[in-house]
């Protein structure tokens, strides 16, 4: 994001010019990112002492905007707040029947003249804290990774659900059943049923989907890889339904492959063109010699990794970004959406002359998103190499492929964005933390050799869990690279919390830890974690195996802390949880910070990661500035 010349020369020493400038205030630099139209949000939750009542603030909101909060009773609204609210967005109705409905609205105040809104909330009579959305879940699948996006334009999301058969990489044998993409409504209504077929096979790295508005028409489109026998949510097949381009190992190695836009409201496809990179330049059908020539190998293990994410290559409009390869040969092709057709606006291929050799083999299990280096423009972080705004290299480590990413204000005195990354490497750079802009590594910690019986490690995370050091707290797992190391490279701690996802939950501006169904807060006085939430206490389990993931963490709704959305153990529902820990602090959506909600975006992508703001938070941080975006809403 924009950060001004003082800031830079203070080298981000004052904190409060530092935050200023987060979201892009000055706009110098930054063109209007158009977002979507988000309604106020309104949500509640039962908690053990009433209704938790929370709303957002708008990134086009005053920051200082007052509220107040309604219940209706007997189809009048009652005023529950003696004074205008003023501090955090959310409120306890101590006086709530828990056995009874009850509707919510909140309205702003523009000066003393109160706002009129029909945003509301009814919170079903019972005392579970979550929302129940029931699912139709095919017979022997179940509920994966989901996405969000407003379908149909009306300020509240729908969700996008992956329901997940039989699945496979193609480091394994075996066929896969055929993806199955649903979307849904919040009360649980189903909107539309895609079946990508048989010739896409079924595992993270295979089905990745986008769902965002593409075209700026408000209302968000869906974006995939399809194949001869797709059907799209009105049943039409694309390509040639009676192919089976399937081997004996149950890969698909063969066959046309194609990329579609698909109708977010109904399903239906809108405009399909040929994936780009194809698995070989001259021909649909390569043999395996010519996959193992251009890829490494010939059994798909290299060629069909396949990445996803949009990005404003523009600083204005989201581009569409479809990615091929990464242990090897990698290939980038970014598109346009106008007009209901798709166009390329350039492709990245890193075998394609000498200059780009640089850029091979860098790639993760996942990518980032966001403007490194502060041109108003968004860069492509792909594991250890970062992409252009324009399909150029930016910059590569040359350190190799791994499997987390983490990219942000990890290090508030430093200035611009900086990504810690961790590689499989059993030599000096297990992990590494680096400036977003220049690639340069600032510190790395080596992992074991294989004669020490080390390895590199799986997983890293960098999150703000101890106040008493500046900055985002980094860890891994693996031999040798045990404890916590603060954003310098300094290891300030022997033991560290569970290595998987951050949440924003409690009422402080620290973040918690979010392990399969589990919320930690990090004693770091201790060293210890506490845990303060378990959704497996409502028969709710988490997806992706060891992974253990949830189906998506996201600022859904309500304040600025997050929702997590889990599937049941039957694999019938749905259930969404938010905190009821009020807060004084007052922060807009995150949805509403462009780096985060692209982050939401990919987070279904390959080895999902937890999204991240552009800026850094901690309970020292001055009021936030408005997000430099122009809203969109649909008609």
């Amino acid at each position: 994001m924009a950060k001004s010349l003082p800031c830079l020369l203070n080298r981000f020493r004052d904190v409060s010019c530092a935050a200023m400038l987060f979201f892009g205030a000055t706009g110098s630099l930054m063109a209007q990112q158009q977002m979507e139209y988000l309604n106020r949000g309104v949500s509640a939750t039962h908690s053990s002492n009433g209704v938790f009542v929370s709303w957002r603030l708008l990134g086009t909101d005053d920051a200082k905007t007052a509220f107040n909060v309604y219940k209706v009773t007997n189809g009048k609204e009652v005023k529950l707040n003696s004074k205008p609210l003023t501090k955090g967005t959310n409120f306890l109705d101590a006086k709530a029947d828990k056995n009874k409905p009850n509707t919510y609205v909140v309205k702003a105040l523009e000066g003393k003249k109160e706002l009129p809104s029909k945003d509301s909330f009814t919170l079903k009579p019972g005392d579970v804290p979550y929302l129940s959305i029931p699912l139709k879940t095919p017979e022997g699948y179940a509920p994966g990774d989901a996405s969000v996006g407003d379908l149909d334009g009306d300020g509240e999301y729908e969700i996008i659900l992956h329901q997940t058969g039989k699945a496979h990489d193609n480091s394994h044998d075996g066929p896969t059943d055929d993806p199955i993409f649903q979307a849904y409504k919040l009360d649980g209504t189903l909107l539309w049923t895609i079946n990508l077929g048989k010739n896409i096979r079924e595992g993270a790295h295979y089905t990745q989907f986008m769902v965002y508005d593409l075209d700026g028409d408000g209302k968000a489109e869906i974006a995939m890889k399809t194949a001869d026998g797709t059907k799209d949510g009105k049943g039409k097949v694309i390509g040639d339904a009676s192919k089976d381009w399937r081997n004996e190992k149950g890969h698909i190695l063969l066959g046309p492959e194609y990329l579609t836009v698909f109708d977010g409201l109904t399903g239906a496809e809108i405009h399909t063109v040929k994936y780009e990179v194809p698995r070989h330049p001259d021909t649909e059908n390569p043999t395996q010699e010519q996959l193992k020539e251009i890829w490494g190998d010939g059994n798909g293990n290299r060629s069909d990794r396949f990445l996803a994410a949009v990005a404003y290559l523009d600083g204005k409009k989201p581009s569409l970004v479809m990615a091929r390869g990464y242990y090897t040969r990698t290939a980038i092709a970014a598109y346009d959406f106008k007009d209901k057709k798709l166009s390329l606006r350039w492709l990245f291929d890193s075998d394609s002359s000498e200059e780009n050799r640089k850029y091979r083999g860098q790639g993760n299990h996942n990518l980032s998103v966001t403007d490194v280096d502060n041109d108003g423009k968004d860069e492509i972080v792909y594991g250890a190499m970062t992409l252009d705004d324009n399909g150029k290299g930016l910059n590569s480590t040359g350190f190799g492929h791994g499997d987390a990413l983490h990219v942000g204000d990890l290090d508030p005195t430093h200035p611009g964005i900086e990504i810690f990354d961790i590689q499989e490497r059993f030599d000096d750079a297990g992990m590494h933390f680096r400036d977003g802009a220049t690639g340069e590594v600032l510190w790395k910690k080596p992992s074991l050799s294989k004669a020490d019986k080390g390895q590199g490690p799986g997983r890293g995370l960098a999150l703000n869990i101890d106040p008493r050091y500046p900055g985002s707290e980094c860890w891994a797992t693996s031999a040798g690279m045990s404890g916590m190391f603060d954003c310098k490279g300094n290891r300030i701690s022997e033991t560290a919390p569970a290595c998987n996802f951050g949440i924003y939950w409690d009422g402080d501006m620290l973040s918690e830890i979010l392990n399969s169904t589990v919320i930690d807060k990090w004693d770091y006085i201790n060293g210890k974690s506490n845990t303060i939430f378990d959704a497996a206490n409502y028969d709710c389990v988490s997806n992706n195996g060891t992974k253990s993931t949830p189906v998506l963490s996201v600022d859904l709704f309500g304040d600025w802390r997050e929702e997590v959305i889990y599937r049941t153990k039957d694999n019938n529902e749905l259930r969404i949880f938010s905190t009821s820990i009020p807060t004084d602090h007052r922060l807009y959506t995150l949805m509403h910070n462009p780096q985060y909600r692209l982050s939401i975006a990919w987070q279904n992508v390959a080895y999902n990661q937890p999204p991240h703001a552009s800026f850094y938070m901690d309970e020292k941080m001055p009021e936030v500035p408005k997000p430099n975006i122009t809203i969109v809403k649909g008609k």
